[in-house]
């Protein structure tokens, strides 16, 4: 099981204080807060992509190589990588590059993203995106399993004897996760490769996160891929810790009153009790967390968003502090009754072994995945 945090790089005011923090400070946060996720003991570290203010999380690729090199032991990762406005030889060419660099600690997590004018500003059409996120995946998956790629499509131009380099480390490819909200399409294509899916879970009940991990688990099964419950499951979620819990309630509040997200809308309580998000002391966050299996089953991957609404540094890095107490009775819980079939969190190491040190080239036809998408999702 991999514990970690993933940030969206909002630059947000501080309620409590009225300051907003410039760009610079920021973004040196982010490094700051990758750095102490290691310290304390984490297994995974990612950053979302945004091309609009109020975000800093452009150019993901520079930030993963930063604290790539300022890291020794951590999974460097993506929340999300733009599958549908990022060409996918470029991602090709720059995560087998911070492969390279990192020695394998980094994996992907491709999305849609839903920000309607960033998909004009980099040629797109936000109405082609499920389109585009089938299209352009099928030839970023080819373009690491195959030396020479020729290739046509609809939304770029044509390769011909096209050979993407580096190539990846020891043959074998990042591994890829899928993540989406409320994307069945996603959930779809996750399934069809054999690839992680990762459910964001901070904004929907468990309820409709069931579904969409039940949706994927029995489409993975339906490829050959392995049973239902070996399918690679992620989770997002959300927390605010203090050692008593009225204390966290207090502290939060403001910050939740007035995040960009779900500021000004339903209460707090009203908020957690309806989706994973928890406010309270770190038993209370230990408890919620180990309950996400009772919806989704045994799963691979849990990432927090700790560092959102205008929270400040010194804050966020005292949660990584309160979340590095409970990670041993986390980790052991998360490991109890545990099925010897279902599989870890797929790691470079991991890949390389089942691979016996060469990946076999297979490839499969993207129009397989769009022939059975409306009438399997229904």
């Amino acid at each position: 099981m991999q514990i970690g945090i993933f940030s969206v790089g909002d630059v947000t005011p501080d309620p409590t204080t009225g300051r907003t923090p410039t760009e610079h400070e920021r973004i040196k946060a982010t490094v700051a807060i990758a750095r102490k996720a290691e310290e304390v003991g984490l297994d995974v570290f990612a950053t979302g992509e945004h091309h609009n203010p109020p975000f800093v999380s452009s150019n993901p690729t520079a930030t993963l190589a930063y604290i790539g090199a300022k890291t020794e032991k951590i999974v460097l990762s993506t929340a999300t990588t733009l599958i549908t406005t990022t060409d996918p030889v470029l991602i090709a060419e720059d995560y087998a590059k911070i492969q390279h660099l990192t020695d394998g600690r980094v994996d992907l997590m491709m999305g849609r993203g839903n920000t309607g004018p960033v998909y004009p500003w980099f040629g797109k059409d936000i109405r082609k995106g499920i389109e585009l996120a089938v299209e352009n995946y099928a030839l970023l998956h080819r373009l690491w399993r195959e030396d020479v790629v020729n290739w046509s499509g609809s939304y770029r131009t044509p390769l011909q004897g096209y050979t993407s380099t580096p190539r990846p480390l020891d043959g074998v490819p990042p591994f890829v996760w899928h993540g989406s909200i409320r994307s069945p399409e996603i959930a779809e294509q996750a399934a069809y490769y054999g690839d992680g899916f990762f459910h964001n879970h901070i904004f929907w009940p468990a309820s409709h996160t069931r579904q969409m991990v039940a949706l994927y688990r029995r489409r993975f099964e339906h490829y050959g891929h392995g049973s239902a419950d070996q399918a690679i499951v992620g989770l997002g979620g959300q927390f605010f810790m203090r050692r008593n819990s009225q204390d966290a309630v207090n502290e939060f509040r403001p910050y939740f009153d007035n995040a960009p997200v779900y500021g000004h809308g339903p209460s707090m309580e009203d908020f957690t009790s309806q989706t994973p998000l928890t406010v309270g002391s770190p038993q209370q966050v230990l408890e919620r967390t180990l309950g996400f299996r009772d919806y989704v089953g045994h799963y691979q991957r849990q990432l927090f968003l700790v560092d959102h609404a205008g929270l400040p540094l010194k804050t966020v890095l005292e949660q990584l502090d309160l979340l590095g107490e409970i990670l041993p009775d986390l980790r052991a819980g998360m490991a109890e009754g545990r099925p010897a079939h279902v599989p870890d969190a797929p790691t470079h190491g991991s890949l390389v072994a089942a691979a016996g040190g060469a990946h076999d080239g297979t490839v499969h036809a993207v129009d397989d995945v769009t022939g059975h998408r409306a009438e399997e999702i229904a």
